[in-house]
């Protein structure tokens, strides 16, 4: 299995992107790089080259989906496993995120203590 090192984590609210920040890095070991918008992830992605992708769902301006989409243009999003971060959701919506792409849904407010376990065991799943 590849080693999972860089995590692309997309969130326009700084509290939750800081939280999520530190459960990953301090927690996790992980080097994580923030960004608040899809535009800004767009334009860091191919120089950061992340191997695991967490991206919030409801922005402004570009969406997850959307970023999600145009990630997909960037790079093989077949070959890097993405979780979508969202607060509000349902069973139906869960299976339509899965139909994007995404391999997971991560239901906030999330456990700072586990969100790096939850991300392993995504990616093992992915690469399972």
């Amino acid at each position: 299995m590849p080693e999972l090192n860089r995590i692309l984590h997309v969130e326009d609210d700084p509290s939750i992107q800081a939280v999520a920040k530190v459960a990953l890095e301090a927690v996790g070991g992980f080097t994580v790089l923030s960004c608040s918008s899809g535009q800004e992830a767009l334009d860091q992605v191919q120089g950061f080259a992340p191997d695991f992708i967490l991206l919030d769902v409801m922005m402004p301006g570009m969406d997850g989906p959307q970023t999600l989409a145009k990630l997909g243009e960037r790079l093989d999003i077949g070959q890097i496993p993405v979780a979508f971060m969202t607060a509000k959701v349902q069973p139906n919506e869960i299976e339509h995120y899965r139909s994007l792409g995404a391999l997971d849904v991560i239901i906030k407010p999330f456990d700072p203590m586990q969100l790096a376990t939850q991300v392993r065991e995504i990616w093992k799943r992915a690469h399972g």
